[in-house]
């Protein structure tokens, strides 16, 4: 299993914010750095490695010096990566803070919260099991309301199961 972040996220509005706090704590930013950073900036939600192999402004990127950088922006807080279904790990900038997810599983509809949002979840865990819940990493996965609502009509339209003669 792969492991969460535990570094507390930076909060930043640009790429040059994310520059100068990376160049303060001494990191040397490299082309490939650059180029993760602003690949991230304009995606439009958690993208994975491959996406931003195939994104970057260069011929040829190196994957192996993509995946370094990730992992150097994730332990500066700059990242997160979380695992939204069977693909890849997906990686997103945390600047205006953490998200955690709903997944549906029929759909894959994705459902981006702040975690103040899943904050009464998060309580019911602790109450009941004592474990303090964070949906950062793996999402929360179930049926979003416009599957339910598919599934519900489609059993109630369904012809009922032939009987198999006995009685119980």
């Amino acid at each position: 299993m792969t492991s969460s972040s535990n570094v507390p996220a930076l909060r930043f509005e640009s790429i040059e914010e994310v520059l100068a706090v990376l160049r303060a704590r001494g990191r040397r930013i490299s082309t490939p750095c650059r180029l993760v950073l602003e690949t991230l900036f304009a995606a439009e939600g958690p993208v994975s490695a491959q996406y931003i192999v195939a994104h970057a402004a260069i011929a040829t990127p190196d994957p192996s010096s993509i995946y370094r950088n990730l992992e150097r922006l994730e332990r500066a807080g700059v990242v997160r990566h979380v695992h939204l279904g069977h693909g890849p790990s997906l990686y997103m900038l945390v600047g205006s803070g953490e998200r955690e997810f709903l997944v549906c599983e029929r759909c894959e509809q994705v459902m981006a919260l702040a975690p103040a949002e899943l904050r009464t979840v998060r309580r019911q865990i602790h109450k009941q099991f004592g474990y303090t819940a964070r949906f950062t990493h793996f999402p929360i996965v179930g049926v979003c309301a416009d599957c339910a609502r598919l599934e519900a009509a489609a059993s109630a339209t369904a012809p009922a199961a032939p009987s198999s003669g006995r009685r119980p």
